[in-house]
């Protein structure tokens, strides 16, 4: 009997070092997503660009060192490898430094890419990756191929790139939206709702795009999710915070993954807000938590 096909959650974006003082994790929002997903059961596939250099080899050894292919992580010779520098002294509220013209930002649309992206059964993508036009433009093209995927816009603003005509775009493309509480206010002024009340916010996206979902993710104040007919609205989940990068992302990947098993939708949220709780709890973006992932599974 032949296998199954494991499904295929793309991660599309940025991938690059979060840099904490003297030492430094692979982190990235879709390539977290990616990571995560993979340990929730999918093929999890990050689709990037890093540089030819010693930072570049150490992020592909990484990721291969963990079971993650690296083959949609394209190499580029003139742009190095993307960094970001994080100071973490406050964990509920990291501050990032994320420097520009890096790999990053030159995906590029190869066929390889483009064929993966037919096969797919979700694609997550951000805002940041969209700085650059190049990359911004791989990225639509890629939606494009994936016309069946689930896609899945986590907002994920980084001031100063982002404006309302990327923020309609991205809009326009996705299934799902996921953001935050203060990206909800941001997102409403931006873009002039009527608005910014989470309920109210989340009908006038309806009312605009053609979404199936909006998530709000607001810390420790827990989740609020929205769909046209129905909605869930859960607590934070109370736990000792190591540092919240990487948390919102395996929120994303849980959510994907329940979604694709087509769980109800208190399930699909309970579930990743445990996720991302967990993450949140543990140090770094890509903490090894396969088994954990899998125990909350069938604890739900």
């Amino acid at each position: 009997m032949n296998d199954v096909p494991l499904p295929v959650v793309i991660g599309l974006g940025e991938l690059l070092w979060d840099c904490f003082g003297e030492s430094r994790r692979p982190g990235g929002a879709p390539a977290n997503v990616a990571y995560h997903a993979g340990q929730l059961g999918a093929r999890g596939v990050i689709c990037s660009r890093v540089g030819s250099d010693h930072l570049g080899d150490e992020l592909i050894r990484y990721l291969h060192d963990r079971g993650l292919e690296t083959d949609f992580v394209q190499r580029d010779p003139q742009h190095p490898t993307g960094t970001v520098t994080v100071d973490a002294s406050q964990p509920h509220d990291p501050r990032y430094v994320i420097h520009e013209n890096v790999a990053w930002d030159y995906l590029e649309p190869r066929e390889d890419l483009l064929a993966l992206a037919a096969q797919a059964e979700a694609v997550c993508y951000g805002t940041l990756a969209q700085r650059s036009p190049a990359t911004r433009d791989t990225i639509a093209t890629v939606l494009t191929h994936g016309a069946d995927a689930l896609k899945v816009y986590d907002v994920n603003l980084r001031p100063p790139w982002f404006n309302p005509q990327l923020t309609q775009a991205s809009l326009g493309r996705c299934d799902v939206v996921k953001l935050n509480a203060e990206e909800v206010r941001q997102v409403a002024e931006m873009l002039s709702f009527p608005s910014s009340e989470p309920h109210d916010f989340a009908h006038t996206l309806f009312d605009r795009y053609d979404l199936r979902l909006v998530c709000v993710t607001r810390a420790s104040d827990g989740v609020l999710a929205i769909a046209p007919d129905e909605h869930v609205d859960l607590p934070g989940k109370s736990i000792r915070v190591a540092d919240t990068v990487g948390a919102g992302d395996s929120f994303t990947a849980a959510l994907i993954h329940g979604l694709l098993n087509d769980w109800p939708l208190q399930r699909t949220v309970r579930f990743a807000n445990e996720v991302g709780a967990l993450v949140a709890s543990r140090s770094g973006a890509m903490p090894a938590l396969r088994a954990e992932f899998a125990f909350l599974a069938l604890e739900r």
